[in-house]
């Protein structure tokens, strides 16, 4: 099926989402591989559970100074560029006929920036399904403000997720406080947003198993909101936190760190263990007197075309990407 971005239609999708008590996630990305192994382990899913249909939303950022993803799309590191073959790789994955027919592909645009992003803001943004203002950065009532101005400029046209607080990158010296579940509801009267992600514990870049998801804080919000909560971060904390998140009000679920953070040390071993296919047998000689790899990884194989390939990196990564999906899909379509 092709991408739904009708206003009514995605909303459905949401609604369909509550009454099954199933989390919408949502995953990042900036390459190829990583749409196509979202889309890949929904379709699996759909199939071996017997579903017509499973949705999955496909998100970028833009000129998000955390994480410019659609500038990382291509080697031009334009963000115009990267966005436009973003949308046109997920275009033609999910067209009529492809390879993933029992998917419902959802575009979203994450952590759109208020003044960074003014000329996508002021583009045509019917091709996507969601975005993500985020004037979060602002003192809350300069936030308030700008955020219900948007809601009022695109209400009704595209499915708008607000940031009450700002979402922090854990490398930095910030970090997040808790939003107060006061602030959530002033923010949603006020704004108007449909969706609204408060900061519970997580943050952007930690590792899993440095900080704890307040599962308290999101009931509160979730008693004055309902269930419209969205949740960034989780790549912070291990999934055993986060596997009954529906019932604190969680909708919605932002992932990309750990798809990227944690596929990488297995392409890495893998590409160790073949070493002198990888890259030849002088190649490895010289990074064993380096010291950079022992003996072990010298063998009398000689170089292998296939494992000189992007085609076999990509591959392991994918194949990876593809697992880490999976699970989320697993824990949450219940």
């Amino acid at each position: 099926m092709a991408i739904i971005t009708d206003f009514s239609q995605v909303k459905e999708v949401y609604a369909q989402a509550a009454e099954k008590k199933w989390v919408m996630p949502c995953f990042c990305s900036e390459n190829l591989t990583t749409t196509e192994a979202v889309l890949s382990a929904a379709q699996e899913f759909a199939e071996q559970r017997g579903l017509p249909r499973v949705p999955v939303t496909l998100a970028i950022t833009v000129q998000y100074a955390q994480r410019p993803q659609s500038r990382h799309y291509t080697h031009t590191r334009r963000w115009d560029t990267g966005l436009s073959l973003f949308r046109a790789d997920a275009e033609v994955l999910t067209s009529p006929g492809g390879p993933f027919p029992n998917v419902d592909a959802l575009l979203h645009l994450d952590h759109v920036q208020h003044d960074l992003d003014a000329e996508l803001l002021e583009s045509d943004l019917s091709g996507y399904s969601s975005i993500m203002y985020d004037a979060s950065a602002l003192p809350f009532n300069d936030n308030i403000r700008k955020t219900a101005a948007f809601v009022e400029k695109m209400h009704g046209k595209i499915l708008i997720e607000g940031a009450c607080d700002e979402i922090f990158d854990a490398g930095g010296g910030a970090h997040n406080a808790l939003t107060l579940p006061e602030d959530a509801l002033r923010y949603r009267r006020e704004t108007g947003a449909d969706l609204v992600v408060a900061n519970l514990g997580t943050e952007h870049r930690a590792s899993a198993q440095e900080l704890r998801y307040s599962g308290d804080t999101a009931r509160k919000i979730r008693d004055l909101i309902g269930a419209r909560i969205v949740l960034h971060g989780l790549s912070s904390v291990p999934q055993c936190q986060v596997r009954d998140i529906a019932g604190d009000g969680i909708c919605k679920v932002n992932i990309w760190t750990m798809l990227e953070r944690d596929s990488s040390p297995v392409l890495l071993r893998e590409m160790a263990q073949n070493a002198v296919k990888a890259a030849g047998p002088a190649a490895v000689d010289a990074l064993i007197k380096e010291n950079l790899l022992t003996a072990t990884a010298r063998d009398s194989v000689q170089a292998s075309i296939s494992h000189c390939t992007t085609m076999w990196r990509q591959d392991i990564v994918f194949m990876e990407m593809k697992k880490m999906v999976r699970s989320f899909l697993d824990m949450w379509y219940l």
